[in-house]
């Protein structure tokens, strides 16, 4: 692999734009150049990827009922599938803004009854503390 330069024909079997990729890569810190061969290489990985990605979970999904693949059968593949679950966060289930909001507030009230169960916990322990140097 020692050609400097991308062919014409190598540059169509990628369908990703080789640019944005380069711009991508480059915005780590720890990539000073990009070979070219490296460039051409994950840029066919990531079509690949997104294309069993895509394939996965139009099989698995309700793609096949529907002859689409939705955000829901991607979401749902990312969260069930173990190969995809590092997406899981990339991907997440959608719900509503109302659902989220309840969500939230009882996240809020769990926290605020763990507070008052933490500062009880700290009072006796304080209390246990002080019993036993009074003890000895």
């Amino acid at each position: 692999m020692a050609t400097a330069r991308l062919s014409g024909t190598e540059n169509r079997l990628v369908s990703l734009p080789l640019s944005r990729i380069r711009v991508i890569m480059k915005s780590s810190p720890e990539v000073s150049s990009i070979n070219q061969d490296a460039l051409f290489l994950t840029a066919k990985a990531t079509e690949l990827f997104v294309q069993y990605l895509a394939t996965y979970s139009y099989k698995h999904g309700r793609g096949k009922e529907k002859n689409a693949l939705t955000y829901t059968d991607l979401s749902h593949t990312a969260e069930e599938c173990e190969t995809f679950q590092f997406l899981a966060d990339i991907l997440p289930k959608k719900i509503l803004a109302s659902k989220y909001l309840k969500m939230l507030e009882k996240e809020k009230r769990d926290g605020e009854v763990r507070e008052d169960d933490d500062e009880g916990e700290e009072e006796e322990d304080e209390d246990e503390a002080v019993g036993d140097s009074v003890g000895s």
